[in-house]
């Protein structure tokens, strides 16, 4: 099982992830073109991918995706809402590669369980993921205005996960930004600051997570030393000890090395 951004951040997101022996697309957020050329350098050809999962319909999560699917006919999970909110962008999908799943509902490809998670964000029906094969978890969050207990309830157990480490909140009150704008990031449908990242973490970590990567960084209010840096501190108030949590940050314009779920 592993986890490897492919792009993370406002321009583009996409995550290939290996899970019950079968490989996933997870957001198809660049173009067709891109993402295969990011899966090569990679390692994963990418007709190895199976399936194309969707966690909601903003542009910087599925540019790609109709390309993608039509030139490897692969299908694309996605709730309901998410299709019927992104359809219309992603040109025609052949009938049997559409895939309707249901939010907080398990399902299973190849080996591996899929539970779509709900998600705070400003999207139709944002979803983040667990993955589940052999009885070891990861998961993916990302896009999501807090860290909700009850998500977190969710993803505890895992071993391995990918999420979000948006923004410095006083950058952001500083940013050129138009007041909507900062106000929709810092809301509670917006996007997850770095340092309640970094308490998420503290939470996950007391419940088994050993490895962290940090994704959707902004361009203009973070940098991948700040959210390090920042989540680190989080850490310690909680009195983990250095390095007992493998950390990485997602780059934004090309892949993070394949982080394993165990080494």
């Amino acid at each position: 099982m592993f986890l490897c951004p492919l792009f993370s951040g406002s321009s583009g997101n996409a995550t290939a992830v290996e899970t019950g022996g079968i490989r996933l697309l997870v957001d198809a957020g660049r173009a067709c073109r891109a993402l295969d050329s990011a899966l090569e350098a990679a390692g994963i050809p990418p007709d190895s991918i199976k399936a194309l999962l969707i966690t909601h319909e903003h542009i910087d999560h599925i540019r790609g995706a109709g390309a993608f699917a039509r030139r490897h006919r692969v299908p694309i999970y996605a709730n309901r809402g998410t299709w019927e909110a992104m359809a219309p962008a992603l040109g025609h999908i052949p009938p049997e590669q559409i895939r309707v799943f249901e939010t907080g509902r398990s399902f299973y490809l190849g080996e591996a369980s899929i539970l779509p998670i709900k998600t705070p964000h400003d999207a139709r029906e944002s979803v983040g993921y667990r993955f589940s094969a052999g009885g070891a978890s990861m998961a993916l969050l990302t896009d999501l205005g807090w860290a909700d207990p009850a998500i977190l309830a969710q993803v505890a157990g895992c071993r391995l996960i990918l999420l979000e480490a948006n923004h410095d909140p006083e950058l952001v009150r500083s940013c050129a930004y138009p007041y909507v704008t900062k106000r929709r990031i810092l809301s509670d449908q917006g996007h997850l600051s770095n340092e309640n990242a970094g308490k998420a973490l503290a939470r996950l970590y007391a419940a088994g997570l050993r490895k962290a990567i940090l994704g959707h960084l902004s361009r203009d209010n973070n940098f991948p030393e700040l959210a390090l840096s920042t989540v680190q501190a989080q850490l310690a108030q909680s009195s983990i000890p250095e390095g007992a949590l493998g950390l990485w940050v997602a780059p934004r314009d090309h892949p993070l090395p394949i982080i394993p779920m165990e080494d």
